[in-house]
């Protein structure tokens, strides 16, 4: 996630280079072949003003559906952040009512609390991994036990399994007394929302924006590009300044071509770009919290790097 306040213009340009490069390109050429008379063709600037109208309105749309799509990852993010606090909330203040009330020992019950929370942790960070098709699992290594990680790996949806451990641990935790007959009633629903975030972010990771619309953007963007020079000469003509069509034409694309890209970019939230979500800055948010419960060595925090937060 981008994170500074002032952008590198030299990046801006890379980014829509095939734009910028095309636009000057006919600007000139049009420029040239309307001086040396050899075609003399000038069009109406209304035909540009109803192209760039069409035109702003399939970007308006994207951009506004693309962000939708980040705010929600987002937002579920958020959610998953709220709800792992809460889950080692319950876990902690359960078990330790067994202790309290001779239920279980102490010693039995700290184990079991590490046990819960890590493999929340490890949730999270194989949640990560998942959406970002990476293969890093050894990152969370640490936080199972050696044949749990050895187990996980041979799985297809790893987040998926992690969770279904944490509900055979809870009914585990309940038949020895660990845990109260009830207190599966507070901590299931917790499961099936992390069940459900997963799901959305899947559903957003599989589901891009039907690409009609991504293609006709781009092929809108550039019969824009190819007429607005054609539009403005002959105004331009009249006026005696019509080396003014290559920067005033440079401008107008320029700013149409870079809402577009912007839609583009923030349209996948989970590509690990320095656009979307920072997962791994979440995730590094909820091994702190819930480390923090324990009582355990906090990790260091991760602070943006060159203003972005990943």
């Amino acid at each position: 996630m981008i994170v500074k306040r002032k952008f590198d213009l030299r990046k801006v340009f890379w980014n829509i280079r095939f734009e910028t490069i095309t636009t000057l390109l006919v600007a000139v050429l049009i420029l040239v072949l309307h001086r040396f008379k050899i075609i003399d063709i000038a069009l109406p600037f209304s035909i540009a003003g109803i192209l760039g109208s069409a035109l702003a309105i399939f970007i308006a749309f994207r951009n506004q559906s693309s962000y939708a799509r980040w705010w929600e990852a987002r937002t579920i993010w958020g959610g998953i952040i709220n709800n792992s606090r809460i889950f080692a909330r319950q876990i902690i203040a359960n078990v330790d009512n067994a202790v309290t009330t001779g239920k279980a020992y102490k010693a039995d019950a700290d184990l079991y609390k590490k046990e819960m929370i890590d493999r929340q942790i490890a949730f999270a960070h194989c949640l990560r991994l998942h959406l970002r098709k990476q293969n890093g699992f050894e990152e969370f290594q640490y936080l199972l036990s050696e044949n749990e990680f050895n187990n996980i790996k041979l799985k297809q949806n790893r987040p998926n399994i992690l969770l279904h451990t944490q509900g055979i641990r809870i009914k585990e935790a309940m038949q020895k007394e660990m845990l109260g007959a009830f207190d599966n009633i507070s901590m299931e629903p917790n499961l099936a929302t992390f069940s459900n975030w997963q799901g959305a972010c899947e559903r957003i990771k599989s589901t891009p924006l039907p690409m009609n619309y991504q293609y006709f953007t781009k092929l809108f963007l550039y019969v824009f590009i190819f007429v607005l020079p054609v539009c403005l000469i002959g105004d331009f003509t009249k006026m005696n300044i019509d080396f003014m069509v290559i920067p005033v034409s440079f401008i107008i694309c320029f700013v149409f071509a870079v809402m577009n890209r912007v839609g583009e970019i923030n349209e996948n939230p989970f590509e690990n770009q320095i656009s979307d979500i920072p997962m791994t800055a979440l995730c590094n948010t909820i091994e702190r919290d819930l480390k923090e419960m324990l009582g355990e060595t906090l990790p260091e925090k991760l602070e943006p790097q060159n203003g972005f937060l990943y």
